[in-house]
C-alpha cells in the first residue's frame, strides 16, 4: 500500500469561508478532566488523622461527656474537617460526618475513619515515580 502525502484541506464554513485549524479547535466542546487523585502520602496521612481523631473521641472524650472538655471535642471536629478537605479534597461524605459528630453520643462511632475511607475508596493513589 502506498502512503498518501496529501496536504490537509482546511474545513470550509459556507458562511465565512475556510476555517483554520486554530478556529476549528476552539469550536470543539471542552473535554471534561477526571477529578485529581490524592497522592498516596496524603491519603495515608488523612487516614491516620481520622483514626486518631476517632480514637480520641471514643476513648478520652466520653469520660468528660458533658463537662468542660465538650467544646474541645467540637473544636477537634472542626479542625479534622478542615484537614480532611485540605488533604483529600472536598467530598460529600465529610458533610454528614461533621454534622453527626456534633450530635452527642453519635461521636462514639468512628465517623471520620468511615468518611475518609468512603472519600478515598476506589481511588488509586498516585505514587512517586
Amino acid at each position: 500500500m502506498t502512503e498518501l502525502n496529501e496536504p490537509s484541506v482546511p474545513a470550509r464554513n459556507p458562511a465565512t469561508g475556510p476555517v483554520s485549524p486554530a478556529t476549528s479547535q476552539s469550536l470543539e466542546a471542552p473535554v471534561a478532566t477526571p477529578p485529581q487523585r490524592a497522592p498516596f502520602r496524603r491519603q495515608r496521612v488523612a487516614r491516620i488523622i481520622a483514626i486518631a481523631a476517632d480514637v480520641l473521641q471514643v476513648v478520652l472524650f466520653p469520660a468528660f461527656a458533658a463537662g468542660w472538655i465538650s467544646p474541645l471535642n467540637d473544636a477537634l471536629d472542626v479542625v479534622v474537617a478542615v484537614i480532611m478537605v485540605r488533604l483529600v479534597g472536598w467530598h460529600f461524605a465529610f458533610l454528614p460526618t461533621f454534622v453527626a459528630e456534633l450530635v452527642p453520643g453519635v461521636d462514639l462511632v468512628p465517623t471520620w475513619t468511615a468518611a475518609v475511607w468512603f472519600a478515598t475508596r476506589g481511588r488509586v493513589p498516585e505514587r512517586r515515580r
